[in-house]
């Protein structure tokens, strides 16, 4: 993703005005000399609560408590201390999951002097011998706890940064709900500070009930068992259509692949699911990387709550849903990266509607498997290039004391990546692709198709 740019708060503060200092459960003992500098020498001093207590009375700065909600505060804060020595505290390194973070997208990259502690999974890492390279960091710091299920792959290590006291045990749960209830879990409080523990391994099965909260001040680890039975869910595109609740509306697994595959997700980038049906796109799109964005528009509110239970379930709980008939629920929407349309096609003004959105370079893929449909995705192609497929799959099933091949429908792909100049050589029956080439008319997927 860009960075966003300095806001104006930066005019006003300069580099040398601010210090982000890290600063661990070992409190001021842990914090080096040239970062103790910083601190003794800033006039105001912002922080946590908890991280203003750790500081000596040496430290004489104005100490400011951030309030709630954070984030929104910290231009404000920064800017209303402007021409002063300012020092932001931050739980170990500032730049992890950290305040950090906010303060040099307020300031622009390195306008402010950032001096890191070893983090949370800096020590988790040493305390349990686990190369760091190796482990999937989750954090449910202000977040769904829902999230950790698009990181559970069975043999896989885990590090949850905690919201708190309450994180340990909603983590077992959630392992037990997701099929993963072997797994054992930790639970390292303290880090680095004189208090520091580290539970025994339970098992997210065996995971008490009634477990007395233990200090907030902690991270889960979790090795990954995936249970005997439960459903095994990859790490690419085409999830077992077992894995969503629908109602039939549903791209299924072999389409959904090849529709992901066409769409190519990129980090950042951010789709419109237009007709989401059961949602699975969109949900798929998300979990190729934790910074991808997506919205999908679902007309019917029952299908809208389904897509919300199937994200949540499936790790992705940042999907945006909104419940509306397209074109009209596009207004608003933030510019996309790539559209996928599903449904409602033949609605008037739809495919214009996505197209014009859609900026250089962007993405759009529709499916359907209705002869109305695809004469409109036929007519696109002619205006517009790009490659026109047909999808067809079969299924073997018994037939008598035999087997035999069932066809599911035949569905009608267009895929296009929109230019800054229209498509050459477009023409009835062929058109230039996107790499140049002449495609045949022919016809692939839909959201719905029973394949």
């Amino acid at each position: 993703m860009t960075p966003a740019p300095p806001s104006s708060t930066a005019a006003a503060v300069t580099a040398a005005a601010v210090t982000v200092v890290g600063i661990g459960a070992d409190g001021w003992d842990g914090v080096p000399g040239a970062h103790r500098a910083a601190l003794l020498d800033a006039e105001v001093l912002i922080g946590g609560p908890r991280q203003l207590g750790l500081l000596p009375p040496e430290c004489t700065g104005e100490r400011i408590p951030w309030p709630s909600p954070l984030r929104p505060a910290v231009p404000r804060l920064l800017a209303a201390h402007s021409g002063r020595r300012i020092a932001v505290l931050a739980s170990g390194d500032p730049m992890f999951y950290g305040i950090g973070r906010a303060v040099t997208e307020v300031l622009g990259a390195g306008a402010a002097r950032i001096l890191p502690h070893p983090s949370s999974v800096s020590y988790a890492c040493a305390r349990l011998g686990w190369p760091a390279e190796d482990t999937e960091v989750v954090t449910v710091v202000g977040r769904p706890t829902a999230r950790i299920a698009a990181a559970l792959h069975h043999g896989r290590r885990l590090l949850v940064l905690s919201a708190g006291a309450a994180t340990p045990g909603e983590v077992a749960a959630l392992l037990r709900d997701r099929g993963f209830g072997p797994s054992p879990v930790r639970v390292l409080e303290r880090l680095g500070g004189p208090g520091e523990r580290t539970t025994g391994a339970v098992t997210a099965g065996d995971w008490p009930a009634a477990a007395p909260p233990g200090d907030p001040l902690n991270i889960v680890a979790v090795e990954c068992r995936r249970a005997p039975g439960a459903l095994r869910l990859g790490a690419v595109p085409g999830l077992p259509d077992e894995a969503y609740e629908h109602d039939g509306q549903l791209t299924k697994r072999h389409i959904r692949a090849v529709t992901l595959g066409v769409l190519a997700p990129a980090p950042g980038e951010l789709l419109w699911d237009v007709g989401g049906g059961s949602g699975s796109i969109a949900v798929e799109w998300l979990r190729t990387h934790p910074s991808c964005r997506a919205v999908t528009v679902e007309r019917d509110p029952a299908r809208a709550e389904r897509i919300v239970r199937n994200a949540e379930r499936l790790g992705v709980p940042g999907l945006r849903v909104v419940t509306g008939a397209a074109p009209g629920a596009l207004a608003g929407l933030p510019r996309p990266d790539a559209v996928f349309i599903g449904g409602g096609l033949t609605a008037p003004g739809l495919l214009d509607a996505c197209w014009e959105a859609l900026p250089p370079g962007g993405r759009l893929v529709a499916n359907t498997v209705t002869l109305e449909s695809e004469a409109l995705l036929a007519a696109a192609h002619r205006r517009h290039g790009g490659e026109l497929v047909r999808l067809a799959t079969a299924r073997a099933v018994p037939v008598g004391g035999f087997t035999g091949w069932r066809q599911a429908m035949p569905v009608t792909q267009w895929a296009v990546e929109k230019t800054s100049r229209p498509a050459e050589g477009a023409g009835a029956g062929a058109s230039a692709g996107t790499d140049g080439t002449a495609v045949t008319a022919g016809a692939a997927g839909t959201a719905g198709a029973e394949i």
